[in-house]
């Protein structure tokens, strides 16, 4: 039910203001809140102080707005990712442990991967994946790994309406992507998001077959230990999988 003269709903508006916070940023001015929101300052000076009662949003020093505590909490308190993010960690650490470089843990929402968990250490090469941060499908081993395990007909929609803005894939080379994948098992893509690295992944299957994440690592172009690596990343993912998902 629209709730304003522009026809947006109040759902529409707090999502808009809680989506306005970018990557990286803690706490926003109250009159850019409002711009990146697309509300008058006075709508938006109303929605944060309702959001406040309710600790979803909280005033920081100098007149910013931050968001709350009590939002982290509701989410990761019955978030779908808390038992994922469980049941992969001692995985993910295992080969932490070993490999003293990066593990990825994803999931598929929608063209894109949602990073829910990552181990690294200084001396780490570098990895673009960040907690809560995304990356298009096929440019991460991860989400080539995923949607490589995903049906016939969602590959196929995804595959239909894809677009690399940047020019520098097509349709063709993400099927062969995807069908190379589906093949071995595992994804690799080496220097695509960072000339200096190797992203290797495997997706994660529930107890019902279902394809739910992917596990992976990012290292050195120069890592010689493929042939090590895909194994342990495989052992881990049935593993995760043995966690997940109903009745075995």
């Amino acid at each position: 039910m629209a709730n304003s003269a522009s026809g947006d709903s109040v759902v529409d508006r707090v999502v808009r203001v809680l989506e306005a916070f970018p990557e990286g940023v803690s706490s926003l001015p109250l009159g850019e809140l409002a711009a990146r929101a697309g509300l008058p300052l006075t709508s938006a000076h109303r929605l944060v102080k309702q959001l406040a009662e309710h600790r979803l949003l909280e005033q920081a020093p100098g007149g910013k707005v931050q968001l709350g505590l009590r939002l982290w909490e509701l989410v990761n308190r019955n978030s779908p990712t808390l038992v994922l993010r469980q049941a992969a960690l001692p995985f993910m650490d295992d080969i932490h442990q070993v490999l003293n470089q990066n593990v990825n843990l994803a999931v598929l929402q929608g063209d894109d991967v949602l990073f829910v968990e990552r181990l690294s250490r200084r001396g780490s090469v570098a990895n673009r994946a960040k907690v809560a941060g995304r990356m298009p499908v096929h440019i991460s081993s991860a989400g080539v790994a995923l949607m490589s395990a995903q049906p016939p007909h969602v590959q196929a929609a995804y595959l239909a309406r894809f677009r690399d803005h940047t020019g520098k894939a097509t349709t063709e080379h993400v099927r062969q992507l995807l069908a190379a994948a589906s093949t071995h098992g595992f994804a690799e893509l080496a220097g695509v998001v960072d000339p200096d690295t190797w992203g290797i992944a495997v997706p994660i299957f529930d107890r019902q077959r279902r394809a739910v994440a992917a596990i992976g690592v990012v290292v050195p172009l120069a890592e010689v230990r493929i042939q090590q690596l895909v194994p342990a990343l495989k052992t881990a993912a049935r593993g995760i999988g043995r966690q997940l998902g109903g009745p075995a």
